[in-house]
């Protein structure tokens, strides 16, 4: 880990400087643990390969969505956007297991930047991310999955899925830290299964009981997935409202709301832990 003495952070360049090097030493380490533990990765992606092959193949050709085209292309962008969704799951496990081992104590008892502990973890579950994502985006092209908007639009897309992790990633990490221990963060599949299924991932809101259709339309997943499946140039089955009507633009503002809610919620849980 890297270590400065306190004198050197007294000026703000080089405390911006060490928390920058802080932080790239827990990167390092979170994704060293990815490499030497890659069956964490098979289960992460366990659920979203096995919702690819049920509804592309088992169920897809009994799935309608109002006559938008083929069902596949409706479901592969909201499976992308559940499997960024259902991320902070892993993050939260990762985090309470670290906090169960003493290795969160660890960190803190170190001289080394606050932030770096939270801010490495952010960066590190991004790119873990987006390594999910390229092996999610792979799978979907071999069962016949093809985007149909332009390259630009299509890194958009990937863009926004990332941008939704990223942000979901803070409520992560506020999870790991709150729970009481690693079985406990199991237990969150509870909150997450609702938060991305009640959407738009697999059926059109607006197919749905209006009371259930208005909670998913509102879902930030919802507005993810809709966006992507408009820059990926297929089917969305919108079912008029404002905020369907107007996707890309919540697919951004969710993100950096929930990001203005839950980072600062995430640093201050974490400096408030006991030692």
């Amino acid at each position: 880990m890297s270590a400065h003495t306190p004198s050197a952070g007294n000026h703000p360049g080089r405390r911006l400087y060490w928390a920058l090097a802080d932080c790239r030493t827990i990167v390092r380490r979170d994704l060293t643990h990815l490499v030497k533990q890659p069956a964490n990765v098979a289960w992460q992606l366990g659920f979203p390969v096995v919702s690819v092959l049920l509804f592309v193949y088992v169920f897809g050709s009994a799935m309608d969505v109002g006559g938008e085209g083929d069902y596949r292309d409706y479901a592969m962008p909201g499976i992308f956007a559940m499997t960024m969704a259902f991320g902070f799951m892993n993050t939260a496990m990762l985090v309470a297991v670290d906090k169960d081992r003493g290795v969160t104590d660890r960190f803190r008892s170190m001289p080394m930047a606050r932030s770096a502990v939270v801010g490495g973890r952010g960066v590190s579950d991004v790119l873990s991310a987006a390594l999910d994502l390229a092996v999610l985006a792979l799978i979907a092209v071999v069962v016949g999955w093809r985007s149909d908007g332009g390259p630009l639009a299509t890194l958009a897309a990937f863009g926004l899925l990332l941008l939704l992790r990223f942000a979901l990633i803070w409520a992560g990490v506020l999870l790991g830290l709150l729970v009481p221990n690693q079985e406990a963060a199991g237990g969150l599949f509870a909150v997450a299964f609702p938060f991305g299924m009640v959407s738009s991932v697999f059926t059109p809101p607006s197919m749905m009981p209006d009371w259930l259709g208005a909670v998913a339309m509102w879902n930030p997943v919802s507005s993810t997935a809709n966006a992507v499946r408009e820059l990926f140039g297929q089917p969305g089955a919108s079912g008029g409202s404002w905020i369907e009507e107007h996707a890309l633009l919540m697919a951004v503002v969710w993100p950096l709301a929930l990001t203005a809610v839950f980072l600062p919620l995430a640093v201050r849980r974490f400096q408030r832990l006991s030692r």
